[in-house]
């Protein structure tokens, strides 16, 4: 069996979007023939949201090396509150040691937590084990470049420039690339000519349908937060001034039916949970002051701080629709539709028209209203006219569920997993080929 050595910062029982794919996988990887061990951070060293639940979901026999970091009482002074950045020296100490007493065939780095990729690079060149990165997010990326200033991500004159400088240490290198959006790797590629033969595989985040019997079997614990006699409609994620144009068409479309019926369009409540990555209390809204132009503030409820994993999933559980915005850049891909699709809940999405989102969701099931839009021009009327009659069948209960196909089983976690494991054969093998070749 072939030995896998997982680089993922942020892990169970962490809830942190970048950690999903590893823990989704880690069931599935001895089927492909891989044995793993995973290296994270310590929890004690980060401030993101527990879920105590999540470690129910990761297999008993795989074997976790925890590695420290900076304090980040200290390391914020200086303007170093990254998690990557605080736990790099130790992850180089500590993977060090692991590499000189134990033979890995792969490094797979699975995190958006992206500095500490450059020490793939290093391994590779001293103890000669090739590495695959996984492109969840873009690294360096010129997309806030010509965007205003509040709408950027905080200390983004540092991270553009970090990014920069570090990025191509680790891209120079590697020997497999998988990217939730094919995208990413073509950028990569045009940056960095010499990778150009390098393996590939876009491969989204995998369905994972145990987390649906979590989440059910320990519903009792989570406290109720939807409001009674309403027709709750929930989204649970991130916000964003990316967000704005998805959400702006189904407010515009709201707001047309509060004037034109407000009886029966009040009846919706449309919920937004976990919008902020900051720390509880110090999330800042993003969707509300949209909520608040449009005049619809009383049928909106922003909530920034994050919930934990599970009680997120009895969230889409206990609603009565579901809403999944999406982003403005085209690149961008859900990796929470399966939840929502596992849900099988009315549902109402809207995408930039070239988003994958869009076709996964119209592969994978039925009944799920999808509707897009593109940068280059506003919406037409009847697009609200459509999102107006949604709504209407939605404040009357008249939604139907979504039904999933059968392709949907394609974008399991397991199936996923599979593709995975091929990249990481191509990987080595493109390794062995090239070091022979030197």
């Amino acid at each position: 069996m072939k030995k896998l050595l997982a680089i993922s910062p942020y892990f169970p029982p962490l809830n942190a979007a970048d950690m999903q794919r590893i823990r989704t996988s880690l069931p599935y990887f001895k089927a492909c023939d891989w044995d793993v061990t995973v290296v994270i951070v310590d929890e004690r060293y980060t401030d993101q949201v527990t879920d105590n639940l999540l470690l129910q979901s990761i297999p008993q026999d795989i074997k976790i090396h925890k590695v420290k970091a900076f304090s980040k009482r200290w390391t914020s002074k200086l303007g170093l509150g990254s998690i990557a950045l605080r736990s790099l020296w130790f992850y180089h100490q500590t993977v060090n040691r692991i590499l000189k007493g134990e033979k890995f065939d792969l490094i797979y780095f699975s995190t958006t937590q992206f500095p500490v990729c450059v020490l793939g690079s290093y391994w590779k060149s001293r103890f000669k084990v090739p590495y695959v990165i996984d492109m969840q997010d873009p690294w360096h990326s010129d997309y806030y470049k010509d965007k205003p200033k509040e709408q950027r991500p905080r200390k983004y004159w540092f991270s553009y420039r970090l990014n920069k400088y570090l990025e191509p240490l680790a891209m120079k290198k590697v020997n497999g690339l998988i990217s939730v959006s094919e995208k990413y790797i073509v950028d990569l590629k045009a940056r960095y000519p010499q990778i150009n033969d390098v393996p590939e595989a876009t491969i989204t985040f995998g369905a994972f349908e145990p987390d649906v019997k979590i989440a059910t079997d320990n519903h009792a614990i989570f406290d109720a937060m939807l409001t009674p006699g309403f027709i709750n409609v929930v989204y649970v994620g991130r916000g964003g001034a990316d967000m704005h144009r998805a959400i702006s068409l189904l407010f515009e479309a709201l707001k047309k039916g509060l004037n034109a019926n407000p009886e029966l369009f009040g009846r919706l409540k449309f919920w937004f949970v976990g919008t902020s990555y900051a720390p509880a209390g110090e999330g800042i809204a993003t969707i509300a002051p949209l909520a608040i132009q449009f005049g619809i503030e009383n049928s909106v409820i922003e909530i920034t701080d994050r919930v934990s994993y599970y009680q997120s999933l009895a969230l889409l559980q206990d609603a009565d629709a579901l809403f999944i915005p999406g982003s403005d850049d085209p690149q961008y891909t859900a990796s929470k539709i399966y939840p929502y699709l596992l849900t099988q809940k009315p549902l109402l999405a809207i995408f930039n028209e070239q988003s994958s989102a869009v076709s996964i969701l119209k592969t994978c099931a039925t009944g799920a209203n999808v509707f897009t839009f593109n940068n280059r021009a506003e919406a037409t009327d009847s697009t609200i006219d459509e999102l107006y009659k949604i709504l209407a069948a939605c404040a009357n209960n008249e939604l139907q569920p979504v039904k999933l196909r059968p392709h949907f089983e394609d974008y399991s976690a397991k199936n996923l997993t599979a593709k995975q494991a091929e990249l990481f054969d191509k990987a080595i093998k493109h390794f062995e080929i090239n070091r022979y070749k030197r």
